[in-house]
């Protein structure tokens, strides 16, 4: 069942649509990604370009979904489609997307309906548990989770420091406890960062600065040198922004990893250490025109990136690709993504890696008033979090000491880590 509103108001509405065996109706179409409701799941995608979208089901571990979904006319809104299925449970499947529409590359339009496309609104990504553990080409599709957040955070309030007292750790999750001389028990994970909460208090800190925890894919460049397997160890090649990196968790099963996170925020709080964000928004790991397609490419590849009048990347970046950060779509997109981490996790703060590139217009030129950086100055759930920006790029923009703040910014050449 399904109900709207609340009290003596909830009115149920049945569902309206039959396809394949599933009994589904529109959903709540200003809920983006996956939610659990009563007696399904709404999914809710939004695409500019594509002509039609459908929803895959997959069986937990499986590469070939066992279901194909596809959004009737009555669950889509102008380029919004949402539909709740009724009868799913969370813990026994996992999802992703068709797209159907033009395949244009000069015009930089992506859209193939054979690929399965990640849900960027996923909070939880399949099959990251194992790190390190590398992926037959059958297996490298990136598929989302349902994982309820079910954290009580109680009377819970951020410490709230003043930048000018803040002394700033930072560091890797796995490189800071993986060596046994860490002497933790969960080595390597965010449990492990919270076992050495003594010790940074010894040290004297009062912040720590995380380096990338939205989930990303350590064996997606993997290379041997000199008889050595090397990772994408440091994390700066983003998959899924939604999602905290399952690989860093001591209970990697489905939902345990963004509690135990919590539980870690939590606890670094409550004895005085901030919690910082080093956050990726400058490009992702779909790369260049020779990488992957499997989410952004996939559901509007000509807003999500920069592209050059021909449909190529522009990459101010270094990374093969740029995301299109003034774009009102990007705009809302990274906006959504901020405040997700500030409501549901309770971050203190980020710092903006190539920071430089979020003031860039759509078509590579640096902005004086960027919208973007405008909106999260001025954005009133991030009233409090510290906003940092790493104030250069890859294509040479260099902005320290000149970055637009709205007096809310502060920016930074470079950080060196620590572990």
């Amino acid at each position: 069942m399904m109900y709207f509103g609340s009290g003596l108001e909830r009115k149920y509405f049945p569902p309206t649509d039959d396809i394949g065996g599933f009994k589904v109706r529109p959903g709540n179409f200003l809920s983006n990604g996956a939610v659990r409701v009563d007696e399904g799941v709404n999914f809710t995608i939004h695409s500019n370009g594509a002509e039609s979208c459908s929803l895959c089901l997959f069986r937990v571990g499986e590469h070939e979904p066992y279901a194909v979904i596809p959004f009737p006319e009555s669950c889509r809104l102008g380029d919004t489609y949402s539909m709740v299925v009724y009868g799913l449970k969370p813990k026994d499947f996992e999802y992703a997307y068709q797209f159907d529409g033009e395949y244009n590359p000069g015009k930089g339009l992506l859209f193939d309906k054979t690929k399965y496309i990640l849900d960027p609104y996923a909070k939880s990504v399949a099959g990251q548990e194992n790190w390190g553990k590398e992926k037959l080409v059958s297996e490298r599709i990136y598929k989302g989770r349902v994982v309820d957040g079910g954290y009580d955070w109680g009377n819970f309030k951020n410490t709230s420091l003043e930048p000018k007292d803040m002394i700033i750790y930072e560091m890797h999750v796995r490189g800071f406890t993986q060596d046994k001389s860490s002497g933790v028990e969960h080595r390597g994970t965010y449990e492990g960062i919270r076992e050495k909460i003594p010790y940074l208090l010894e040290l004297g800190i009062n912040a720590v600065e995380l380096m990338p925890v939205f989930e990303f894919d350590e064996t997606e460049d993997v290379r041997v040198v000199d008889g050595e397997k090397l990772l994408n160890y440091w994390g700066y090649s983003p998959v899924c922004f939604f999602s905290p990196n399952v690989a860093y968790a001591a209970d990697t099963r489905a939902g345990k990893a963004g509690n135990e996170f919590r539980s870690l925020i939590h606890e670094l709080n409550a004895n005085g250490i901030e919690v910082i964000l080093d956050v990726v928004f400058n490009h992702t790991a779909e790369g260049n025109e020779m990488g992957p397609c499997f989410s952004f490419k996939g559901i509007d590849n000509n807003i999500y990136y920069m592209l050059t009048p021909d449909g190529k990347y522009y990459n101010f970046s270094g990374c093969g690709n740029v995301m299109n950060c003034n774009h009102p779509i990007v705009q809302q997109f990274i906006l959504e993504c901020l405040r997700y981490w500030v409501v549901s996790y309770r971050v203190d703060g980020f710092r903006f890696d190539l920071a430089s590139i979020m003031g860039r217009n759509e078509d590579g030129s640096p902005m004086s008033k960027p919208p973007l950086l405008q909106s999260l100055a001025f954005d009133p759930v991030l009233g409090n979090v510290k906003l940092i920006a790493e104030a250069w790029d890859a294509g040479g923009l260099y902005q320290v000491g000149s970055f637009p703040s709205w007096n809310r910014w502060a920016d930074t050449a470079m950080t060196c880590a620590a572990s």
